[in-house]
């Protein structure tokens, strides 16, 4: 299910989907992509400068993730338009959740905001019965 967070006119929305060719659940190895699309909505030029996610297992596991950019680049987005990418993430159980932000600059006069990325689940579809 894709979910979507508006930040000071920044839209994200996000789409996790289970990768079970590249799981192995013998080995507590499951793997999720999830489909980022970055919609800039406001009238100013922005720029993403940086990740942070904060990954949980069903352990209540934490792992944080951060660093310049993401799959590495830094865009510009301006008005009206997107910028989609598509990333992954192993965890050790059949369940987690990921949520974070990106650091964007406005071109203009510099200000940075950190755009929320939605919460979203990681679950792997054997246990939904």
């Amino acid at each position: 299910m894709k979910q979507t967070q508006i930040t000071q006119g920044i839209e994200i929305s996000i789409k996790p989907v289970y990768q079970e060719q590249y799981s192995n659940p013998q080995k507590e190895k499951y793997v999720f992509a999830y489909y980022v699309t970055i919609r800039n909505m406001g009238e100013e030029t922005v720029q993403l400068l940086g990740r942070h996610w904060f990954i949980y297992d069903s352990g209540n596991q934490l792992r944080e993730v951060q660093g310049e950019g993401v799959i590495g680049q830094t865009p510009v987005i301006r008005p009206g338009e997107k910028f989609e990418y598509n990333s992954w993430t192993e965890m050790q159980t059949t369940i987690g959740k990921m949520y974070g932000y990106y650091t964007m600059q406005r071109i203009t006069d510099g200000v940075m905001i950190d755009a929320e990325i939605p919460e979203f689940h990681l679950i792997a579809p054997f246990i939904q019965n």
